[in-house]
């Protein structure tokens, strides 16, 4: 589908490319999916696992939930941890997705956190962008504030960098993408002008795939959105070929390594069923309604404040948690006059 070439005004005001929020599912689905097929797999599935396996002191909402037997959440952080950004310790997430699991119907529910939410973050005096969680208390204070906003507790994690987008696809010998036109982008390494494609359907590699999800210069937002989605379908018609099954364990070697979770081995396979469901499975994915928002000369998303009531009352009920009211959704005024927090960062 051929999009309109409009540029948008985020993409001007955020300069840094950002981690594909969108790609951490399909990853997560297709590792679990391979950890049963076959004596070789498993094991290497589950030697790959326990590298991966980093759970975190910290205080769970519901320390006693079963992944096999009660609806769960998850939260995907990807993190631009690469040798270009020289692995600083105080990174900032560049995307930040929730998704709930709905055991009875099978159903999963994927949450979208824009990066340059303006939230408060605990601990914190004056609300800043959500990323900046990480960086002042790495995974336990990303956990602590997605929980404070969304009224959910976080069961688990899954931290990722984009690396993993680029070998999962790579591992896969590329994919089968509509390009919507002409593109001329930088790569992964922050090299301007090394990814260059032309309009049409082509087998892309894991930079060339890359450069077209993450491009904001051609389009807007909504647009952007729509290639996001047609490179998630083709990752997954992909790994779920018959062509891709000896492909697998290059799959699982790119996500270990790429990869920290506090998920174990056997937990991670509650989600077989879910990656197995094919064409039966409920997806749905969810996003936050905002507006610009600028302060102090720095651009922030403000979050809608009835939406974002709106969405907490979708995944509680998804959740199935107890008390969970819909009639309790209301508008709160907002304040853009705050001020904000002066993060040299910014």
């Amino acid at each position: 589908m051929v999009s309109e070439r409009r540029s948008s005004l985020n993409s001007k005001r955020r300069k840094r490319k950002r981690l594909v929020r969108w790609i951490l599912m399909p990853i997560l689905l297709i590792f679990v999916a391979a950890a049963g097929y076959g004596a070789f797999l498993y094991t290497k599935a589950e030697t790959v696992m326990e590298k991966s396996y980093k759970p975190i002191e910290r205080e769970k909402t519901r320390p006693d939930v079963d992944p096999f037997e009660e609806n769960i959440s998850v939260l995907f952080i990807g993190v631009d941890d690469s040798e270009t950004r020289k692995f600083e310790k105080g990174s900032r997430t560049d995307a930040l997705m929730l998704a709930t699991f709905n055991q009875n119907d099978k159903s999963i529910k994927l949450l979208s956190i824009p990066r340059d939410s303006y939230v408060s973050i605990p601990g914190r005096t004056n609300k800043t962008r959500i990323n900046h969680a990480h960086a002042y208390g790495g995974v336990e204070l990303t956990l602590e504030t997605v929980e404070d906003l969304l009224d959910v507790p976080i069961d688990y994690y899954v931290k990722m960098n984009f690396n993993a987008f680029i070998d999962v696809i790579d591992a896969l010998n590329g994919i089968e993408v509509n390009v919507p036109y002409n593109l001329v982008e930088q790569d992964s390494n922050d090299h301007a002008g090394a990814i260059r494609l032309t309009e049409g359907l082509q087998t892309l590699d894991g930079e060339e795939a890359l450069a077209l999800a993450r491009t904001r210069h051609y389009d807007n937002d909504i647009e952007r959105g729509k290639r996001q989605q047609e490179i998630i379908k083709a990752i997954i018609s992909k790994a779920a070929s018959a062509g891709s099954v000896t492909k697998y364990a290059n799959v699982i070697e790119a996500v270990g390594d790429n990869m920290t979770t506090d998920l174990s081995f056997d937990e991670m396979k509650s989600f077989i069923e879910f990656a197995t469901a094919g064409k039966n499975l409920n997806t749905e994915t969810l996003t936050l309604a905002g507006s610009d928002l600028t302060l102090g000369g720095a651009y922030y998303y403000q979050l809608d404040e009835a939406a974002l009531q709106e969405t907490k009352v979708k995944l509680q009920t998804h959740l199935n948690l107890a008390g969970t009211d819909s009639s309790s959704i209301e508008s709160t005024s907002i304040n853009t006059n705050e001020t904000a927090s002066q993060d040299p960062s910014n």
